[in-house]
């Protein structure tokens, strides 16, 4: 096999690993608040969102640290560990205690830091500046599909419940478990590619336990220096300018992920006025937003078609559709939808509410997201191609952060504040986005003059 289609099959198991992982955690995460609603046992007391504020607080924190691990064990075994820790959490749901199921909270929080820090290492190191928009949207689409399957399954399984049973949920969760340990193992399969004439500092992380067998791997001290070098590289890059104008796009992502992902799942579930079936339309819409970010990453990313005029216009395209999404959903859908009981809300918003506009919002979201997102990846890698790990690192830490504070007021406000949020930041997100990529743009023709 060539050198570039070993990078190209590098990054298809990478996306088919991150598929079956996220088929079953983004399906959980989707679904738990509603699970937690329904709870016969009186002894738990926790809460999704509060859980989901849990793992991103401990996500952000943990991002300073993930560099150094992925520099030690390497991007597999990073991505291996981290991978149990996400189906130990979902598996906690099989019988759930409100103290396994923060504890957990807390490990998966630490484990996404790793993995994706691990993830960003592996997608800059096999790419090169003309295929990292490509393998970004190739990830990015892989990925995209575990919303698709799993949100497919909940609805099989829920179609027609009121009420989520014992047996329901611990059927739903095992099965979610091993989709989950099936992704995990999928990370072995990744190989190390062919070294380039120029090697960046980069590749010489990927899957660094297997490269540095000659040269004594228990080599602490010489571990110790790469850990403290990464954490270091992490620091230093928080405050560049290209990240500080990146920070707010990235933070915006980190508030509409908490949206889709959590709160409008739980919105439409409440909806009453959606008829007996509004618990399964979790599932239907999961597969919508599904659906919009794979569309997006294949036209954004697979298909390459938007480099020739830059990623600008692929943003403002996610700006404007996000927004009509935010505006179909404050007139359709009840303002105290996020904070209904199980029972639901009688409540009616600006229009009788209908199923297709809800679905349709589900799509935009998943579209919009797949606009911004997609775009971040190829900006970072291509900006910090040499220095993958920090950067993805500091990417996400910022992200997670923000996704925590999001989910934790999603306890308390009301829908159309927290619209409010998302269209302001939404906003900041995109101008600074802009003249984030004006920036790459100025440094790439000067980087092409000095080549001359």
């Amino acid at each position: 096999m060539s050198p570039e289609g070993k990078k190209l099959l590098n990054i298809l198991i990478l996306g088919f690993g991150f598929m079956f992982m996220f088929t079953a955690f983004q399906t959980c995460g989707n679904i738990e608040q509603t699970v937690i609603k329904s709870f016969n046992s009186t002894e738990f007391h926790g809460s999704g969102y509060t859980s989901m504020a849990i793992i991103y607080g401990v996500f952000s924190a943990s991002n300073l640290i993930a560099p150094s691990v992925v520099t030690v064990i390497g991007p597999q075994l990073s991505m291996f560990f981290s991978g149990l820790l996400y189906s130990g959490y979902i598996a906690m749901f099989i019988y759930p205690y409100t103290w396994s199921f923060y504890t957990a909270s807390v490990l998966v929080g630490i484990g996404a830091a790793i993995l994706w820090t691990a993830q960003g290492n592996v997608l800059a190191i096999n790419s090169t500046d003309t295929t990292i928009g490509r393998n970004s949207g190739i990830f990015w689409a892989l990925l995209q599909f575990s919303l698709f399957f799993g949100n497919l399954y909940i609805y099989c399984a829920w179609h027609g419940h009121v009420h989520i049973t014992d047996k329901d949920r611990q059927t739903v969760f095992i099965s979610l478990t091993v989709i989950s340990l099936v992704g995990c193992f999928l990370f072995f399969l990744i190989r190390k590619p062919d070294p380039e004439p120029c090697a960046s500092e980069a590749s010489e992380s990927l899957l660094q336990a297997e490269s540095t067998e000659s040269n004594s791997l228990a080599s602490t001290p010489g571990l110790c220096s790469q850990a403290l070098d990464a954490f270091v590289k992490a620091c230093k890059m928080f405050v560049t300018k290209e990240m500080l104008l990146l920070g707010t796009s990235i933070g915006y992502t980190g508030l509409e992920l908490t949206f889709y992902s959590g709160v409008y799942g739980t919105c439409i579930g409440a909806m009453t006025r959606f008829g007996k079936d509004a618990k399964s339309l979790i599932g239907i819409s999961g597969i919508f937003i599904g659906i919009g970010e794979i569309l997006g990453g294949g036209i954004f990313g697979m298909l390459n078609k938007c480099n020739r005029f830059g990623r600008n216009p692929v943003v403002l395209l996610g700006l404007i559709t996000h927004f009509v999404a935010f505006y179909l959903i404050f007139l359709n859908i009840a303002r105290d939808a996020p904070l209904a009981p199980e029972a639901g809300t009688e409540l009616q918003a600006y229009i009788m509410p209908s199923v297709a506009v809800a679905l349709l919002c589900s799509f935009l979201l998943g579209f919009g997201d797949s606009c911004f997102n997609t775009q971040l990846l190829s900006i970072i890698g291509f900006m910090f191609r040499d220095n993958s790990a920090p950067a993805f690192a500091v990417f996400k830490f910022i992200q997670s952060i923000m996704a925590a504070i999001a989910f934790f007021y999603s306890n308390y406000l009301l829908l159309h504040w927290q619209l409010l949020i998302l269209v302001v930041m939404g906003f900041l997100g995109s101008m600074t986005f802009f003249m984030a990529e004006a920036h790459a743009e100025s440094s790439r023709r000067e980087s092409d003059y000095d080549s001359i």
